[in-house]
């Protein structure tokens, strides 16, 4: 089992001193979430609470994630990067294959890109995208992607996205994985379908197993049961290691998790929060290695 550090709802001062606490205390990754705008008021409902508010307050520091990951490349050695999760379709596909493109030349190839199709209708409009078309554009978006990173020349004729013959360098210069977020029926069969791995949601781990059996059915329909496929979890009930375990088990690669709420509780303190990122290292991680 592999540790990703979530740095969700964290100032962003205090990433650049985390990140080097992670990288040599075990931790395989560090996550971003992402909003470019967070609207005062929404016209759609947040889809994971019940009664449809956000999981944050405002003025929440919300980074770019490929310019905050290029800057913690810079002072790591061996971390890893991630989202959770990175909006693709909000986005034109050429801007986002340059940006994660240069952050993997940056990083040596430290950084897997975890999409989903985002549930803000607000925010899409804002960027001038296509809210209702967004799933649909973001299977194109895929395999647009795999096309650029190729840094050879490329073409593409679309329902959405059009192209005649061009390159887009600097390419990566190994396979840059893609895992797809989302707990919807359509998400996770797009995981199946054109990912290497899943992302859940706070989930039960009930709920986690049950959807990874879900899933391995479709990767069997599409034929791409042989390839490597990673699943980072996010549990609401799981917190030791035979929680985790269990997990393993199941077929979950990648933890997703915050370590202070269980050393300091709701703080946003720099020195608590570099406490909690090394006795969570002893405390479980150090179990799995």
């Amino acid at each position: 089992m592999k540790f990703v550090l979530s740095t969700s709802f964290s100032s962003v001062a205090h990433l650049t001193q985390l990140a080097p606490i992670a990288d040599t205390h075990g931790w395989h990754s560090m996550s971003f979430s992402d909003h470019v705008v967070n609207p005062k008021t929404i016209d759609t409902p947040y889809p994971y609470t019940e009664d449809g508010s956000r999981r944050w307050p405002p003025f929440t520091d919300w980074p770019d994630p490929w310019v905050m990951i290029g800057a913690l490349a810079a002072i790591t050695k061996k971390l890893r990067f991630t989202n959770n999760i990175f909006v693709l379709p909000m986005r034109n596909p050429f801007l986002v294959a340059k940006a994660i493109s240069t952050a993997a030349i940056i990083s040596n190839n430290r950084v897997t890109a975890a999409i989903g199709v985002g549930w803000s209708g607000d925010e899409f409009a804002l960027m001038d995208s296509n809210f209702k078309t967004r799933g649909k554009r973001t299977d194109e978006m895929l395999e647009i992607l795999r096309l650029l990173w190729s840094g050879e020349y490329v073409e593409y004729q679309g329902a959405y996205y059009q192209f005649d013959s061009l390159e887009m360098n600097p390419a990566p210069t190994e396979y840059l994985p893609i895992w797809v977020g989302g707990i919807s029926a359509p998400a996770m069969r797009r995981a199946a379908r054109l990912g290497d791995g899943w992302v859940t949601d706070l989930q039960t781990s009930d709920d986690i197993i049950e959807s990874i059996e879900r899933i391995k059915v479709w990767r069997a329909e599409y034929g791409r049961d042989d390839l490597p496929f990673e699943i980072m979890a996010t549990p609401s009930d799981a917190w030791d290691y035979d929680g985790y375990k269990r997990l393993e088990d199941a077929g979950v690669t990648h933890i997703l998790t915050m370590p202070w709420p269980f050393y300091h509780g709701d703080t946003d303190e720099v020195d608590k929060k570099v406490d909690s990122v090394k006795r969570y290292s002893d405390d479980i991680i150090s179990q799995f290695s």
